[in-house]
């Protein structure tokens, strides 16, 4: 029942089988509010066209301005969030991987393979003081200009340009080193919000989270606190609030069984946190948003 795009590990699929390749168009606060931390197997480019963001990557926060392009890798944590009160529109970028490696174990599958893996040291953000960031930005713009035409056969410019696109990036740090895949870190947290995922439903306390990590409890309050920047319990709470808006939505569940199904035993309590997250009632908040077409998701699911 979760948003797409606020599934820690989304399972949908962005592209299509003959074409994997996909464009979104969307605005925070205008479509939703934030793009909570998540990860997926496709690769991710995020252009910003106007105004400012914050992108989180792996647990290294990034000031984004317009003109600025963020590179995601397969499985890399990722979130955006407004920067204070700035509205940003941004482009978002999925393709397969297979789209541009196919898996042969030549030179190009090789430098390919190892971008992808996080085994070739880059750059996650791509803005004005890398030297590339020209050829870059104007292979993006030919690429949405194929996209937008739609002519016969640009999906084989799409991928020439696209291949143009992570050349520059390879050529650039061709002399840097191979580095280790994922931090130890990240994959702790994705294995905790993978946890908190499937078992939202469920009484969870701290030392239940605590011994999926085969983390002491005290270590682990420490540990989450400075890679997600709350507690765990306000974590927790905020997810289930998350899935209880959009079960008002989406369900004609009674509200009372809403806070049964996202880990609510009190109803009371669960107003109560309810009100103070979205500033209504759940009663107030899903007779507002059924009378509301929602920008986001219409705008989101249109290929440039």
């Amino acid at each position: 029942m979760n948003h797409e795009y606020e599934s820690y590990h989304e399972n949908k699929s962005h592209t299509t089988p003959d074409f994997p390749y996909n464009t979104y168009l969307c605005s925070i606060p205008l479509d939703f509010p934030e793009v909570s931390m998540h990860w997926h197997n496709e690769t991710e480019i995020i252009v910003i066209k106007k105004g400012e963001a914050v992108v989180e990557v792996d647990l290294k926060a990034y000031d984004a301005k317009e003109g600025n392009m963020i590179l995601i890798l397969p499985g890399q944590l990722h979130s955006i969030h407004q920067k204070d009160s700035c509205t940003v529109e941004y482009e978002n970028i999925l393709f397969e991987t297979a789209f541009l490696d196919n898996g042969r174990r030549d030179k190009c599958g090789s430098l390919l393979s190892s971008l992808f893996e996080g085994r070739l040291s880059h750059s996650t953000m791509i803005d004005h003081n890398l030297p590339y960031y020209s050829s870059a930005a104007d292979y993006i713009e030919k690429i949405d200009a194929l996209c937008s035409k739609k002519s016969h056969g640009y999906q084989l410019g799409v991928k020439g340009f696209l291949m143009s696109f992570i050349f520059e990036i390879i050529n650039y740090h061709k002399d840097a080193a191979e580095i280790s895949s994922k931090s130890r870190s990240v994959e702790k947290v994705k294995l905790i919000l993978s946890y908190i995922s499937e078992n939202y439903s469920e009484n969870i306390s701290v030392q239940d989270a605590a011994d999926v990590c085969f983390y002491s409890k005290s270590h682990f309050m420490k540990f989450f606190k400075s890679a997600i920047g709350e507690s765990f319990t306000s974590y927790l709470s905020g997810y289930r609030l998350k899935i209880a808006s959009q079960l008002l939505v989406s369900t004609s569940d009674s509200v009372l069984d809403i806070a049964g199904k996202t880990g609510f035993d009190n109803l009371s309590y669960f107003n109560r946190l309810f009100k103070a997250r979205f500033g209504v009632t759940p009663l107030q908040y899903r007779k507002g948003k059924n009378n509301i077409t929602a920008k986001g998701e219409s705008l989101c699911s249109e290929n440039l």
